[in-house]
């Protein structure tokens, strides 16, 4: 059984303990490679690449609510203090003091554009944060006529955290288009001080094509400066926009830097497809030409092909899918087992996914929390503890430690 403390009130939550729906069985509790995949006519490029043997992990996590009442909360950030900033999809930007208490909503963002997928998204800080005091966070912008695409604005917090001042848009998503959905959106700085900002292919037919289009920023990992334009060091790629680093990217909304410095990320695929992907400097990862999945209508993406010279293989997938949104390493203490894991939120699939790795290869799956919550992000603290970001209307920020 998980173990459960409850920090605040919340009838929402009291009905769940009521219900027992907040617990929930250890890893190996269900065989989720048990599932057929939605297109079994497929097959991996390499031993390996799918349904990796299940970790028989048996560590019970108790689960701690720091926040609750959060509307559809996207992104976190922790700062210096132990505090942490969270987005709501809605518009509005928290602070999560270290005593739980949950700030009004800071002031000073621009407006966004929150149909659909779209609003207030991801959020980010430096290492500097307490000299600086700057934020930057993506949101869905507003375009006028409908139209709308993924940017990235930068401010200063103030001192007691409860306004944004000198905010300047650094990065706007061109060209701009109407749809509400697949804004992709994460943020991670890298080692130089670059910032990374993965963009998705807005899904309808028509833009999906452009993920192959270099003179885009649909469908891309970009790396830009951190006050805008292209961070230094970026590929030259023949007609490309200089901020492009990685293209052929479906959705992206789980993206972190690891150990190695690198970015990993992984990407939405469609009916299956789900991608893990450490993407290189000037590579073209696929989407929609290649991919390990179908089409909603159960039709095939394309001509149906999962290889082709000059695109990149990933270098895991899932199929089903599990929906990937949020990322992180764990390197902390708490989970001593669980150092140079991946830990992925999981949306549809409702669990943290834990992946382990021998260098660029998967070894080993497990999910924890399942069919506990849709995990939006996920985040290691400073005290070595996961925190997760729940996706709901009535959202909360959860610390998750081990059952001692």
């Amino acid at each position: 059984m998980f173990g459960t403390e409850k920090r605040t009130g919340g009838s929402a939550w009291r009905l769940l303990l009521l219900a027992g729906l907040l617990l929930s069985g250890p890893a190996l509790a269900q065989d989720f490679n048990a599932a057929p995949p939605n297109v079994p006519s497929q097959k991996p490029a390499f031993p390996g690449q799918t349904r990796t043997p299940v970790i028989a992990d048996k560590i019970e996590l108790r689960t701690s609510v720091v926040a609750e009442g959060l509307e559809r909360p996207w992104g976190m950030a922790q700062l210096p203090d132990g505090s942490w900033l969270v987005t709501e999809r809605v518009g509005r930007l928290r602070l999560i003091r270290p005593d739980d208490t949950v700030s009004p909503p800071i002031s000073g963002l621009p407006p966004v554009d929150a149909r659909g997928q779209g609003g207030l998204l991801d959020v980010a800080v430096r290492d500097d944060f307490n000299r600086t005091r700057r934020v930057w966070w993506s949101f869905a912008e507003p375009r006028g006529e409908g139209a709308n695409a993924t940017a990235v604005a930068t401010g200063t917090l103030s001192a007691d955290g409860t306004t944004l001042s000198d905010v300047r848009v650094i990065f706007q998503q061109q060209p701009a288009w109407r749809s509400t959905m697949h804004f992709g959106s994460r943020l991670v700085f890298d080692r130089e001080g670059a910032l990374f900002v993965t963009t998705g292919e807005r899904s309808l037919p028509q833009p999906r094509q452009l993920a192959q289009d270099v003179s885009t920023h649909i469908g891309k990992v970009l790396r830009i400066s951190p006050d805008g334009g292209p961070a230094p060091g970026n590929p030259k790629i023949p007609d490309g926009r200089p901020e492009i680093w990685s293209y052929g990217h479906r959705n992206v909304q789980s993206a972190t830097l690891g150990p190695d410095g690198a970015l990993w990320l992984v990407e939405h695929g469609p009916r299956g497809g789900d991608e893990l992907n450490r993407p290189e400097a000037g590579r073209n990862y696929g989407w929609p030409v290649i991919t390990y999945g179908e089409d909603y209508s159960g039709q095939p993406i394309g001509q149906g092909l999962t290889a082709k010279a000059g695109m990149e293989q990933p270098l895991y997938y899932w199929d089903p899918v599990i929906a990937p949104s949020g990322m992180a390493f764990y390197e902390g203490d708490l989970f001593p087992t669980w150092r140079g894991s991946i830990l992925i939120g999981g949306l549809a699939s409702k669990a943290l996914v834990r992946l382990t790795l021998d260098g660029q290869k998967v070894t080993g799956e497990a999910r924890y929390l399942q069919g506990r919550w849709r995990i939006r992000d996920v985040a290691v603290g400073r005290d070595g503890a996961v925190y997760v970001l729940t996706d709901a209307a009535d959202g909360a920020l959860v610390r998750l430690t081990p059952e001692k």
